[in-house]
């Protein structure tokens, strides 16, 4: 046997031997790279490396409809070491901890508008908030005309669960007094000015109404945090009122609906004979936002960039994020994302800077 012949069969038997070792030791490995995870999630500062300034993540991207890929909608923003959510939509909560932006640490929820995709999370955030915090007074949840209903609601669905975590921890792990949420509620109407929520010298947050009829009242929100400034649509038709709260922004958060990829959908139900699925997908035209409607007013309002969320319909391939922008590119100027669950903008303060992740993708 050659010498040449007799190193491959050497170099073969180790590889398979470190091969089967890892192989046997699989669990081993899992386990330490397990315990690395839990310690990340754990940790003390879970904003560690981030820089002070605002930062928007989408908690969810989806709609109603259903997609394995995009949670409820759900977006988050981190306001120096303040933490705030805007919508708890379905699965929301949980991408929070896979975002490693803890729900104990939530400060406070705001709601657009009362659809259910956007609230049918809240139970969940309100409980976890609570169970996993040790908190001692409910989740502040800011809302238009309505909230108070919506959260009695959900206290009222959970309060039989509060009982039972209270009864097998105890009061100083589950403090009665943290249970559930206090509703602040506000009047937004169009004829009205916009509100203040929270005005403090580095930190604003601003209600503004939006067209989303027949519901009535929908609002998007501004935060303004040491000069930067978001924007968050929540559901509207194209509003002359999100675009002047939009003005010079460094990041508008935008629903898009794709009428002719909705169209496709129409066209199947008519053709399966659900009558009812395709006068869904008929009316919710009326009310929503296409991404060229959107992408008209970033450039008129002097946007520096454009994210795309609650995305109608789902887009099971990337490749369909092109149908879906339409002409969007040629209208806005600046950059365009449509956006994923676990996408996170960070606007540092005093910076024009804009950088993109997924803190999704990289805390897994």
């Amino acid at each position: 046997m050659s010498k040449w012949r007799t190193a491959v069969l050497i170099l073969i038997s180790v590889a398979t031997v470190v091969l089967a070792g890892a192989w046997l030791m699989r669990g081993r490995l899992a386990t330490a790279a397990m315990e690395k995870v839990y310690l990340q999630a754990m940790a003390r500062d879970p904003y560690a490396g981030l820089p002070d300034g605002l930062h928007v993540g989408l908690c969810g991207s989806g709609s109603p409809m259903p997609d394995p890929t995009r949670a409820g909608p759900c977006t988050v923003v981190l306001a120096g070491k303040k933490l705030f959510v805007v919508d708890a939509g379905a699965g929301g909560t949980k991408n929070l901890s896979l975002m490693n932006l803890p729900p104990a640490r939530v400060d406070a929820v705001f709601l657009t508008h009362f659809h259910s995709d956007h609230i049918d999370g809240l139970g969940e955030l309100m409980l976890q908030r609570w169970a996993s915090g040790a908190n001692t007074s409910p989740l502040p949840v800011y809302g238009p005309t309505g909230v108070e209903q919506v959260v009695a609601g959900f206290q009222s669905a959970y309060v039989l669960d509060s009982g039972y975590r209270v009864a097998h921890h105890g009061a100083a792990v589950a403090p009665p007094s943290g249970f559930g949420g206090a509703a602040h509620s506000f009047e937004a109407r169009p004829s009205l000015p916009d509100v203040t929520l929270i005005d403090e010298p580095d930190l604003k947050v601003i209600a503004f109404p939006v067209p989303h009829n027949p519901v009535e009242p929908a609002v998007g929100y501004l935060f303004v945090y040491k000069g930067r400034r978001v924007v968050i649509s929540g559901d509207t038709a194209a509003s002359p009122r999100l675009e002047a709260a939009a003005k010079g922004a460094d990041l508008l958060v935008h629903e898009g609906l794709s009428p002719e990829l909705v169209g496709l959908q129409r066209k199947s139900a008519l053709t399966d004979g659900r009558a009812n699925l395709a006068a869904i997908f008929h009316d919710i035209l009326s009310y929503h936002t296409t991404p060229e409607q959107a992408a008209g007013i970033a450039q008129r309002a002097g946007v520096k960039s454009l994210l795309f969320t609650h995305i109608i319909p789902p887009l099971p391939s990337r490749a369909l994020e092109g149908p879906f922008l339409g002409k969007s590119r040629d209208i806005f100027k600046g950059p365009i994302r449509v956006g994923h669950d676990g996408d996170l903008v960070s606007l540092p303060a005093g910076s024009a800077k804009i950088t993109h992740s997924n803190r999704l993708m990289t805390f897994r």
